[in-house]
């Protein structure tokens, strides 16, 4: 089991962020995690990358805890934040090289140059980060979290503010890599978790309040917005 998340509750001072969040991936599941804004989405997937810590319950990742094993957690994961930061006033090989240093990357100009590769980025891999529009910017972020190949892919609104094309190429980059990680993904654009996604869970207030495959919406014709909706209104 790849993540495995039991009764995780979080307060900030005396609001209840999370309230008993508890689910289970596996190993070549993309999951789109859904909810409106304050729902507790980003704070979880937080938790789960050990940037903050759970006031009760038990979160693994491979086998190891959060809260015990930190560091060899991050090792697992690759994260992309919703502000994907980036230096800027980096090149991107650069970047990379900085990013894959920290993560102690074997090979590291040959991880370099597989990652520029796949997510296409070789057109424009000798520009600063600066020069690059929004999509070649997430893929730069996508890069980062995947340069010291992670078991694990944690992605907060990876296709915010893409236009069609450059959701297509994220998409289809998104597809690919889940083929063999595991992938959690939050967005607020349902049409993309129908064609990225094979399960969603949906949380609101804190609460998990629906865990369901892609397959059983389609297969009784439910449109997931209209779901999504009725459930948080």
């Amino acid at each position: 089991m790849s993540i495995n998340i039991n009764t995780v509750n979080k307060f900030y001072g005396k609001q209840q962020a999370l309230n008993d969040v508890s689910f289970s991936l596996n190993k070549g599941e993309i999951v789109g995690f859904l909810g409106p804004n304050g729902a507790g989405k980003s704070t979880l997937m937080k938790i789960i990358t050990c940037y903050l810590e759970q006031d009760s319950g038990k979160v693994q990742v491979c086998d190891l805890d959060t809260l015990e094993q930190n560091l060899k957690v991050k090792a697992k994961i690759g994260y992309l934040p919703e502000n994907n930061p980036l230096y800027t006033h980096m090149y991107i090989k650069e970047y990379l090289t900085f990013v894959g240093r920290i993560y102690k990357v074997e090979n590291l100009n040959t991880r370099i140059t597989e990652i520029i590769q796949q997510t296409g980025l070789t057109a424009e891999q000798n520009k600063k980060i600066d020069e690059l529009s929004k999509g070649f910017k997430q893929r730069v972020g996508l890069a980062a979290a995947l340069i010291h190949n992670p078991e694990i892919l944690i992605l907060d609104e990876p296709t915010t503010g893409l236009d069609p094309n450059q959701l297509l190429e994220i998409r289809n980059l998104i597809k690919e890599i889940g083929k063999d990680k595991t992938v959690l993904l939050s967005t607020h654009i349902m049409q993309e978790v129908e064609k990225m996604c094979n399960r969603v869970i949906i949380i609101n207030k804190g609460k998990i309040i629906d865990d369901k495959l892609i397959s059983n919406f389609q297969k009784n014709n439910i449109d997931l917005e209209e779901h999504f909706r009725k459930l948080t209104s």
